[in-house]
């Protein structure tokens, strides 16, 4: 099964062929685990290392749309919270909660995204970092990068790359994932109590799909650089809705739900893994890949997903469109929930209450069991009267 709507727009969203390209690599000390984990930079051998790199997507399209529409670039601030945590929120799945180092590289087409985009960009690095620590999470910006390279990036991209060293035995691996434990997720959408607004849960996958399905051929029209000069015309803002129309069952209009800031869940996880973390066997970030995200960690287990969220409405709206099938839904959105935690059932209450505290709505939304091949895992979402296997 592959997610045509979204290969046809040049993206994949299981990754095979990257997979494909690094699989002679070094899986680093922990094999297996969420992010590759190398010996200690300061050489302490209790110690250990990751080093990440990821960023904002396609996300930062939306926000020049809005920025040429409004006149405001403040709306490029939010796209520096998606840069930083698609990194921390992937490095949180190997345990690592506190003492991020962060770099930022943006590259921009100067003539498009000027100096005041960029000071939205870099306050927003601020604002998100002021954040967490206020929530007693350490970070610190180390500097950065900006390229002005026009004859690549048609508006902006912006980046981050995040070192953390964490000591070995707070190690959390994901090839550790085995039969009969239950998966508790945790939602995307709503508005936890570190949050200022309601968080369309759309983190920053998926967003080549979100935009080009949603938004109306207007902005084809308008802002042609908005998007690759390699898209087939038909296939570029094929939706209905403009920025400012309102979403259906959301406070939030089409472009500031898009534009939704990835939410982080690292203060909530810090508590977790402070208290239950012996029952945790694996964090899985759905990122890409969607709900098949776990599909990729552990080894001979089948994950049976049977009691997911309810759609949030961006989703709904995206579904609606018609162009994406239910099962291809799955593989390129978090579909209400973007963290999963692998835990014994004893565990799970706690797990839940603790989400609680954070106004964050967590809940079982599945169990693992034995794939019935030993070599390969197995996805199955049962879901709105319907079940699908990956």
């Amino acid at each position: 099964m592959k997610a045509e709507s979204y290969l046809s727009r040049g993206v994949s969203p299981t990754k095979d062929d990257v997979k494909k390209a690094v699989s002679a690599q070094s899986p680093g000390i922990y094999p297996g685990s969420f992010c590759k984990i190398i010996p200690d930079l300061a050489g302490d051998p209790d110690w250990c290392t990751a080093v990440h790199a990821d960023g904002a997507g396609t996300k930062s399209s939306v926000a020049y749309l809005m920025y040429r529409e409004t006149g405001d670039p403040n709306w490029f601030t939010g796209i520096a919270q998606d840069s930083l945590v698609m990194n921390t929120d992937d490095l949180l799945c190997i345990g690592a909660v506190d003492g991020f180092k962060i770099s930022n590289t943006i590259g921009r087409n100067a003539h498009r995204v000027d100096a005041a985009c960029l000071s939205a960009i870099i306050n927003g690095y601020d604002q998100i970092i002021s954040g967490l620590r206020g929530l007693g999470i350490d970070l610190e910006m180390t500097g950065g990068e900006t390229a002005d390279v026009g004859d690549l990036v048609r508006t902006v991209i912006c980046d981050s790359t995040v070192v953390v060293r964490l000591p070995r035995h707070q190690v959390i691996q994901a090839s550790r994932i085995k039969p009969g434990q239950v998966i508790v997720g945790l939602s995307s959408s709503g508005r936890t109590n570190y949050e200022i607004r309601e968080n369309s849960g759309i983190g920053s996958n998926g967003l080549t799909a979100a935009r080009h399905l949603l938004l109306h051929h207007d902005y084809y029209s308008h802002y042609p650089e908005s998007c690759a000069d390699t898209l087939p015309e038909n296939k570029a803002y094929c939706g209905a809705w403009h920025l400012d129309d309102p979403l259906p069952g959301s406070e939030l209009t089409v472009g500031e739900a898009i534009l939704s800031p990835t939410r982080t869940y690292l203060p909530v996880i810090r508590e977790i893994l402070t208290t239950s973390g012996a029952a945790i066997t694996g964090l899985i970030h759905c990122t890409g890949g969607g709900q098949v995200k776990c599909r990729d960690f552990g080894r001979g287990i089948r994950y049976i997903k049977d009691n997911l969220f309810p759609t949030p409405p961006l989703f709904q709206a995206i579904a609606e469109s018609g162009e994406v099938d239910a099962a291809e839904m799955y593989q390129i959105f978090n579909m209400g929930h973007r963290l999963e935690i692998y835990c014994d059932e004893t565990a799970a209450d706690a797990i839940i209450s603790i989400c609680a505290r954070f106004g964050l709505d967590a809940r079982r939304i599945g169990y693992t069991e034995a794939a019935a091949n030993p070599a390969r895992n197995e996805v199955i979402i049962k879901d709105r009267g319907k079940v699908f296997e990956f």
